[in-house]
């Protein structure tokens, strides 16, 4: 029983030098969460130059049709040039047929927002929902 009834002391406890990493990862990750959380909210301005994207591609839709609108306001339905009223009516005909159909919409830059607007409001009034815009690929740089 060496130990138990010595009335002497051994050497005294050093202090510890070691930094304990611990509590610092657990605030460098909440810190981490808390900007990868915040940070899209940051964002204020809106960049609209819609025409050209980094990864435009066509979709892989297998139904689809294509509307364009020109810079002066004409309206095509695939190849073919139509005016308002004769698009409204070929796009109900063709939403009849196919209510799941894709409307893929080509619009040039210089077209007014609120045009492009009312077309679209002309294709859901059709029944068509399904609408992707369609962009150039932007320049590789």
């Amino acid at each position: 029983m060496a130990g138990f009834g010595k009335l002497e002391r051994s050497a005294p406890s050093r202090p510890m030098a070691d930094i304990n990493m611990t509590p610092l990862i657990d605030v460098m990750l909440v810190l981490l969460v808390i900007f990868m959380i915040a940070a899209p909210l940051l964002t204020s301005s809106l960049r609209l130059d819609l025409p050209k994207a980094e990864s435009a591609t066509p979709s892989d839709a297998p139904k689809f049709i294509t509307v364009a609108m020109n810079a002066d306001g004409g309206l095509y339905l695939g190849e073919e040039r139509l005016d308002a009223a004769r698009f409204q009516d070929r796009i109900k005909a063709l939403a009849q047929g196919n209510p799941q159909l894709e409307v893929q919409l080509r619009a040039d830059k210089a077209v007014p927002y609120g045009s492009v607007a009312e077309l679209i409001g002309w294709v859901q009034g059709a029944g068509l929902s399904r609408i992707a815009f369609v962009a150039e690929p932007a320049a590789s740089r």
